[in-house]
């Protein structure tokens, strides 16, 4: 079972993940399976999120690198967190890095502008 599923909607890359927890057994290949996609061309991602439940330091860790990846030559929003997920990152304060929202149709709308 792949870990993403990436399909394109308005241009815009919408990855979703398969995984109920984004932690330290899943992180690292989450980081390189959506940095392969960037690779491919794709610059305007949302992270659907959706199926997830948990996220430890390390998914958040990935997600942070991945938007670090898409600096100055790319956007990302990040829709469909759990009231959990929410939570982590309005306590690491990275609500205020990543772009939140809480519908994918929401997240393609602020990119897609």
């Amino acid at each position: 079972m792949e870990l993403i599923e990436t399909t394109n909607v308005r241009e815009i890359a919408v990855i979703m993940l398969r995984v109920k927890r984004l932690d330290a057994s899943a992180a690292p290949a989450f980081k390189q399976a959506v940095l392969k996609v960037i690779d491919s061309g794709e610059n305007r991602l949302v992270l659907d999120l959706a199926g997830v439940e948990f996220v430890d330091s390390s998914g958040l860790g990935a997600m942070v690198a991945i938007l670090k990846s898409l600096s100055g030559r790319g956007t990302m929003a990040v829709c469909n967190a759990s009231t959990g997920v929410l939570g982590l990152f309005r306590l690491t304060r990275m609500d205020k890095v990543f772009s939140i929202v809480a519908s994918r149709d929401e997240a393609v709308a602020r990119i897609y502008g």
